[in-house]
């Protein structure tokens, strides 16, 4: 990340703080607390709170300020079925369009996983697997609507999954999904694709239900 500016940096820092937590659904904010807490000015700051916003990561009440948005677990329905509507898509647009650079990083990264035994190193495996995915469909306003989708299921995995579940099942399923998209399988990638978003929702409800937690069908 040589060439990243502040304002991808501050993203990057803020998404992340986010995703994993450290900022509490429900929280707010102080940009200026922020600012100091990465080292980063008010602009670039400024700027990467405007992009959290659109993705409904962060949100602005009048008023009263600025707050990271709840994690709603009656909106699961909604979010499984819209991915698994546009991931099987992207998917069997990216077998067509890859690239081989696209799939020499992603098969360094499904490599390198049987080293890693972190369940959030394996999660930033699974993100990283989605994103080349997106990359290499070359759709720009799918690949946007998707990295927001993806940030909500993360979200739900940290906040439920992560003490209670193996990554590992995922990153195998990517192993797959991976020889699929290299040989330009676009219909196998694009099943295996929609199983692997299927298989998250499943296990979300699961959790879900053990805590008596209801969502819709």
């Amino acid at each position: 990340m040589m060439n990243e500016s502040l304002t991808q940096k501050a993203y990057r820092e803020i998404r992340r703080l986010i995703l994993r937590l450290d900022l509490a659904p429900g929280s707010f904010l102080n940009e200026g607390e922020l600012q100091e807490r990465l080292g980063i000015g008010r602009t670039p700051v400024r700027e990467a709170i405007q992009r959290l916003t659109r993705e409904q990561l962060l949100a602005v009440v009048p008023r009263r300020g600025l707050y990271v948005t709840d994690i709603k677990p009656d909106e699961l329905p909604m979010l499984c079925e819209t991915r698994a509507t546009l991931e099987p898509y992207i998917t069997r647009l990216a077998a067509r369009r890859g690239l081989d650079r696209h799939w020499d990083e992603m098969g360094a990264i499904i490599e390198s996983a049987p080293v890693v035994h972190d369940d959030g190193d394996l999660m930033e495996i699974d993100r990283r697997c989605h994103e080349l995915t997106w990359e290499a469909a070359d759709n720009r306003y799918l690949t946007d609507t998707l990295d927001m989708l993806y940030a909500q299921s993360e979200r739900l995995w940290y906040f439920y999954l992560a003490d209670v579940t193996d990554m590992r099942s995922a990153v195998d399923e990517h192993a797959e999904i991976f020889d699929a998209l290299r040989s330009g399988d676009g219909d196998t990638a694009a099943a295996l694709a929609e199983a692997h978003v299927r298989s998250f929702d499943a296990q979300v409800r699961q959790v879900l239900r053990k805590r008596n937690i209801s969502t819709p069908a």
